[in-house]
């Protein structure tokens, strides 16, 4: 087998892909191409190359050796024809939606989102003429009520951040579907190893490769994953007319350097969280636990058929809402008070004082969000020193 072969396993595609280092001086590790622009030979080539004659690069807003590796690897990994990487997570959502929608459309969203997602969809999308219907997709019938002949997109994420809620993907994929209408997933709560939306009947995937995919919390990226056609017009009217919302060579070999160790990491991530949430779950402080690998989550057996592990993000409610929210991520020592998520890092937001802090009390009620809600990322520490810290943070948060 190649080295390009798809038939090889996760790592080895995430490790080789589309790379020979004998093209390269024998270079082991992709080379970082900083370059913004490429020369021609002569007008002719530089010529076919504009009218896409002659594969080739142009600019690197366009196009660019280093990250071509990069979404050539993304691409087999989500099982997808093509992939575009852009600058962030939230470049690939709109350079994503600008290139599928326009004014007059209608976008079908879940109601619990990323909070810039929703921000986007509420704000960025109306001033321009599309509307965006928000439900709860938890019940995929919900769709049958809401497609119409104006609807282009139906958008979720599963897991939906911050409260764990999942969402049936093939379900939801098929109703949409049989509309004429294109299903969109954040798989970036799980990345393509616990998770392959495409495989369940999605049309596109989104992720910003932030985070578990770059895993190292040192960079800003993120991808879109679909048809080929698509994400063609993604890159050419999205990325290089709309967003541009280009990603550096620099970013795309940082998050090829993730790549490499992504189907370890989400193994880790993953046994960690089992044993917090359990413990979590036993501890009288704690109201609820949010976790797709806890026999109490009440899609447990969703998750079980659409997610090959239950993933390294929690969500707990704390006895005490808002104010025990607070007391317990201030007693935090090992655990990191921050934003992002999928780092080697544990990171803990409380999204009612945080993420969600602009939201009012009954909009974070609409959306799911509790006031005693606590996030939790958990990273690649010795599982028994988390435990250790999360249980004496929880100590002073006093049991109802």
């Amino acid at each position: 087998m190649s080295a390009s072969d798809p038939k090889q396993g996760f790592a080895t595609r995430a490790i080789h892909l589309g790379y020979d280092p004998h093209d390269y001086h024998g270079a082991l590790i992709p080379p970082v191409f900083m370059t913004s622009t490429f020369a021609f030979q002569d007008i002719a080539q530089g010529q076919r190359r504009f009218l896409g004659e002659e594969a080739g690069y142009i600019y690197s807003r366009v196009g660019n050796p280093t990250v071509s590796v990069l979404e050539a690897r993304l691409a087999s990994l989500e099982g997808g024809e093509a992939a575009l990487a852009t600058a962030s997570g939230m470049g690939a959502i709109t350079s994503a939606l600008w290139t599928l929608l326009q004014a007059g459309d209608v976008i079908v969203a879940d109601q619990t989102l990323y909070g810039c997602t929703y921000a986007f969809f509420q704000h960025g999308l109306a001033r321009l003429g599309v509307e965006t219907r928000f439900a709860d997709l938890t019940d995929p019938s919900r769709l049958d009520g809401l497609l119409d002949e104006r609807v282009r997109v139906v958008f979720f994420e599963s897991p939906a951040n911050p409260n764990m809620r999942l969402i049936d993907i093939a379900a939801v994929s098929e109703r949409a579907r049989r509309r004429g209408v294109l299903t969109v997933v954040d798989n970036t709560y799980c990345t393509p190893y616990l998770q392959r939306p495409l495989e369940l009947g999605a049309d596109l995937v989104v992720h910003s490769a932030t985070k578990y995919l770059g895993g190292h919390g040192d960079l800003i990226a993120g991808a879109v994953v679909g048809a080929k056609e698509r994400i063609e017009a993604m890159r050419f009217f999205g990325v290089k007319e709309m967003t541009g919302a280009s990603i550096s060579a620099m970013d795309a070999f940082l998050v090829l350097r993730g790549l490499k160790t992504l189907e370890l990491r989400m193994e880790r991530h993953s046994a960690s969280a089992q044993a917090i949430a359990r413990m979590l779950e036993a501890h009288p402080a704690v109201a609820r636990v949010h976790y797709p690998g806890l026999d109490s989550h009440p899609q447990a057996a969703l998750a079980r058929r659409q997610m090959r592990l239950p993933g390294g993000m929690i969500a707990l409610e704390l006895m005490g809402g808002y104010d025990a929210g607070v007391r317990f991520m201030d007693a935090l020592r090992l655990v990191t008070r921050a934003v992002s998520l999928g780092d080697c890092e544990t990171l803990a937001q409380h999204p009612a004082s945080m993420t969600h802090s602009t939201y009012t009390p009954e909009e974070r009620q609409r959306h799911g969000i509790a006031e005693g809600l606590v996030r939790l990322s958990i990273g690649l520490e010795t599982v028994d020193d988390l435990l250790a810290d999360l249980d004496q943070a929880l100590g002073g948060v006093p049991p109802a």
